[in-house]
């Protein structure tokens, strides 16, 4: 008997034909091999912004003098402020700001324009939300020479004295929540939400997906369970979990990276039982679909990369296109980012957390009706 050669094109053909044929009987494999290239390939390419403009703004305008309209017409032009909202108070300026309404508060005092006239270089204070420093930092740094050029052509003639080499008005800063622009104090929060993002769908995915493969979800469903309460008994012990991993992220960020804890850590845990949740819900939507393990895991990835890409977590999400925001607000990890950095650097309580709660709620009950309907056919 003759001995195999040591390379057969024939055979060696055989084989790729069948990988062909076992690759077009996985659609979702192979749905996912060509959506994950295109779906970094067009959110990598809009999503990535270093310079975001049109920043939300606000004025406390105490001063309708034409200098101060030259200011604000001057931040505007520049494309870095969009101003969307005209506060009457301090007070009103600052629930803008804890509630994310808007990233900046422009406050022009009374008498600017006289006192700008009669050389006392009055102060205009911008106040800044420092949560995101990567959001704010090329604005900030646009602002001094930005509006001592903008009085150019009004400082003519026999006003040109007031050009004086300091500047015509004081600028006055303040980055708030973060001050000091530290990137952990903006990271360490965002990782809370990535990690529990990443663990929660994925481990709930697997672990149904496994059943299905080792037989032993045919026993639960020889059992009188509703599918409900199936769901409810595999989501409590992974938020158990998800309650582990949140602890020891908090006490790693304060006690390695001195991340503040402004605000209350009950609240903190109460806001991220519905997040936790809706992960989990996510991960069993998954495997209702996912017919394997590898399937289950592709199609987590293909869930978790929009989520850390247009949350705001890796690039400013003011930066990004109007669409990108849109579809970053369907996910919940944009809305718990928000939540975590407003509680731990801003001190934010219930009324300025649940506006971005109920978008988080509406994804867990939308995604657990679609996996209590899907576990319903599975049933059949």
């Amino acid at each position: 008997m003759n001995a195999p050669r040591f390379f057969s094109p024939r055979r060696f053909w055989a084989v790729a034909v069948k990988e062909f044929i076992q690759m077009r009987r996985d659609r979702v494999t192979f749905a996912i091999m060509v959506g994950i290239p295109l779906l970094q390939l067009i959110i990598f390419s809009y999503a990535i912004n270093n310079d975001p403009r049109h920043l939300a703004a606000g004025v406390v305008l105490a001063d309708h003098g034409p200098h101060g309209r030259t200011l604000l017409a001057a931040m505007h032009n520049s494309g870095y402020f969009d101003f969307v909202r005209q506060m009457s108070s301090e007070v009103e300026a600052r629930e803008a700001l804890a509630r994310g309404q808007v990233q900046f508060v422009v406050n022009i005092p009374a008498q600017f324009s006289r006192d700008l006239l009669r050389g006392e270089r009055p102060a205009i204070l911008v106040e800044a939300d420092a949560t995101d420093p990567g959001a704010t930092g090329n604005a900030i740094g646009s602002l001094p020479t930005l509006l001592n050029e903008a009085l150019r052509n009004d400082l003519k003639g026999p006003l040109a004295y007031l050009a004086a080499t300091l500047g015509p008005i004081e600028l006055r800063v303040h980055a708030l929540y973060n001050p000091e622009a530290i990137t952990q104090y903006s990271i360490v929060p965002g990782l809370l939400g990535v990690i529990l993002t990443m663990t929660m769908v994925i481990i709930t995915s697997l672990a149904i997906t496994r059943e299905d493969e080792s037989g032993t979800m045919e026993n639960l469903l020889s059992m009188p369970t509703r599918p409900f309460e199936v769901m409810l008994g595999k989501i409590v012990p992974y938020v158990m979990v998800g309650y582990i991993q949140m602890v020891l992220i908090l006490a790693a960020g304060i006690l390695l990276f001195h991340v503040p804890m402004v605000g209350s850590l009950p609240l903190l845990l109460i806001a991220s039982l519905v997040f936790i949740a809706a992960n989990l819900a996510m991960g069993i939507a998954i495997s209702t679909v996912a017919q394997n393990q590898r399937q289950a895991m592709q199609m987590s990835i293909f869930f978790y990369l929009p989520s850390i890409l247009l949350s705001g977590f890796m690039f400013p999400f003011r930066g990004m296109p109007v669409w990108c925001q849109f579809l970053g607000n369907m996910l919940p990890l944009t809305h718990y980012l928000r939540i975590v950095r407003g509680i731990m650097l801003k001190g934010n309580g219930p009324p300025e957390v649940f506006p971005h709660q109920w978008p988080i709620a509406l994804f867990l009950v939308i995604v657990l009706i679609i996996a209590v309907n899907r576990y319903r056919r599975t049933l059949d």
